[in-house]
């Protein structure tokens, strides 16, 4: 069984800087398309930015340039690097770890990330 734990999420006034981790209780990232997706309230969960087990990345058009996703293999730990925030950044963040044959999907359990002044 795979447990991911999210950290990082805070409150931050807007134009500031955040960094969430995901710790993988196991080494997964080499057979798992690596994701963080948010979920506002009221709204549906979001992808925003995807890491594959070969290294492609994907950002969601809304955090193209602010935001930056990376992995250290050696910790089974995924981050995501969210600069120059803005309060629609305000989101629970959630760390996904999708399966590459199965397509089977392992979830955290959420950090909040709070953009107010």
């Amino acid at each position: 069984q795979v447990q991911l734990v999210e950290s990082g999420g805070d409150l931050v006034q807007p134009g500031g800087s955040l960094r969430l981790s995901c710790a993988a209780s196991i080494n997964i990232f080499s057979i798992s398309t690596m994701g963080w997706y948010r979920q506002a309230p009221g709204k549906q969960r979001e992808l925003v930015a995807s890491i594959t087990s070969g290294g492609s990345i994907n950002y969601a058009d809304s955090v193209k340039g602010r935001f930056t996703i990376s992995r250290d293999n050696a910790k089974n730990t995924l981050y995501l690097q969210m600069n120059s925030l803005k309060p629609e950044d305000t989101a629970v963040y959630y760390c996904n770890a999708r399966r590459i044959i199965t397509g089977f999907s392992y979830w955290g359990q959420g950090t909040q990330v709070t953009v107010s002044s």
